[in-house]
């Protein structure tokens, strides 16, 4: 990994390209944030940068996290995430890196946590078929119907896909395109949907797959 930075995602919207074609992107808040920590392998037995992000009040914060920041000597941030940078020489505690570390046509992997939705059905979980809509079938069109257990096995395997708790869970998806950046404002524009609701954190970094 050589950059990477924490942002809010604002909402989607669309762009044109030099052809004219419509471009579906997200916005997302990128930065500033303040490098907080430089773990060493003397110190920590690995190399990485903690950046900070998003200002807030001090009685918002735990006393570790306060006076953590504290030793850094940066004021009071909402949000933490270390970064495992191939070289973070560059970078030293106090340092600010905002939406200018990427640049328009690189390829990113931005982490998020998806929207939950509670403990759903089948259906709306696993995307199983419903019942045919006929007479006789109802009322259970969207139950999931026979688990297939028989005396042998006397049970259901585990993994079965049934109802359960759906969302709420990190996903990260890998090469998505920067269409766009306004450093005067940390916007960027990526191609494409990313996870979680408008306001959501999320860590953006190079590809690792491009």
């Amino acid at each position: 990994m050589k950059h990477g930075v924490i942002g809010k995602k604002l909402g989607m919207t669309q762009v044109f390209d030099e052809n004219g074609n419509v471009v579906p992107v997200t916005l997302i808040e990128a930065g500033p944030c303040v490098v907080a920590q430089k773990k060493t392998v003397e110190n920590d037995g690995y190399e990485a940068i903690q950046l900070a992000f998003s200002d807030c009040k001090d009685k918002h914060l735990t006393k570790p996290v306060a006076g953590h920041l504290k030793t850094a000597g940066i004021g009071a941030k909402k949000y933490l995430k270390e970064f495992r940078l191939d070289d973070c020489s560059a970078y030293s505690v106090g340092d600010t890196i905002s939406a200018d570390t990427f640049a328009v046509g690189e390829k990113v992997d931005i982490t998020g946590i998806t929207k939950g939705r509670g403990y759903t059905g089948a259906v709306k979980r696993w995307n199983h078929h419903i019942l045919r809509m006929t007479h006789g079938t109802g009322p259970i069109h969207r139950q999931p119907g026979s688990m297939g257990a028989n005396s042998t096995p006397s049970r259901i395997y585990k993994n079965k896909k049934m109802a359960g708790q759906y969302g709420n869970e990190q996903v990260t998806i890998l090469n998505l395109a920067v269409v766009k950046i306004d450093a005067e404002k940390n916007l960027i524009a990526v191609k494409g949907a990313i996870p979680g609701a408008r306001g959501g954190i999320v860590f953006i970094r190079d590809s690792v797959k491009a």
